[in-house]
């Protein structure tokens, strides 16, 4: 994986259309993706990424407010840049194209209410190429690079979903991800891992959510 820069912004999530319920909290999410991600509560958006994908190519970092009442389900999804949907982040480099995320979310008086870690659940929707190899083909959109393309399930972000056909999710350390240029104005929480799917070359587009209780 390449990194050519990191964009942070602050945020105000808002819901469109919608009030915040009665006796929410404001919370607050620091997010760093590899490399794009848009996150929900309770099944409604409240934050995506500034940079329109697939243009987004660099690591990235984010900070923004939500507001929700406890208890509520939070989903991310975590899509690495890929050219073409071949599954790799350019032809003439052939960087392996991924999607991984480390998450932190902060209520009003800083205690830290999620993490992402080993405790949230992931689907693969996408992964492309199914061969490791193809990441050094001449021309990786020919032969055997073939890809899979899991359909999301509908309401996969609410607390009625039924998650437990999915996968804990795989904790990556930075030697596996080799970031560049990391941001060092979030200071992360000891529980906030990088979260991704099983094969953090392959696995493009990533689903996780967890249910926040605290």
């Amino acid at each position: 994986m390449i990194a050519h820069h990191i964009t942070r912004a602050l945020t105000i999530a808002t819901l469109v259309g919608l009030s915040p319920p009665a006796h929410s909290e404001t919370f607050i999410t620091d997010v760093w993706t590899d490399t794009w991600l848009a996150m929900s509560v309770n099944g409604a958006q409240v934050f995506q990424d500034h940079s329109l994908f697939p243009t987004k190519r660099a690591f990235n970092a984010e900070s923004f407010r939500f507001e929700a009442q406890r208890p509520f389900v939070i989903g991310i999804t975590a899509t690495g840049f890929q050219k073409s949907g071949l599954g790799i982040e350019s032809t003439s480099r052939q960087n392996m194209s991924d999607g991984g995320v480390m998450l932190q979310i902060k209520d009003a008086n800083g205690t830290v209410v999620t993490a992402s870690n080993a405790n949230w659940t992931c689907l693969v929707t996408r992964e492309t190429p199914l061969q490791n190899s193809c990441g050094n083909a001449p021309d990786p959109s020919q032969g055997a690079c073939a890809f899979d393309i899991t359909d999301t399930p509908v309401g996969w972000d609410t607390a009625d979903f039924d998650a437990s056909g999915w996968q804990t999710a795989s904790v990556w350390n930075e030697s596996d991800v080799r970031p560049k240029d990391v941001d060092d104005r979030i200071t992360w929480d000891s529980a906030a891992q990088l979260i991704s799917g099983e094969n953090l070359d392959t696995n493009n587009i990533v689903l996780c959510r967890i249910e926040v209780n605290l």
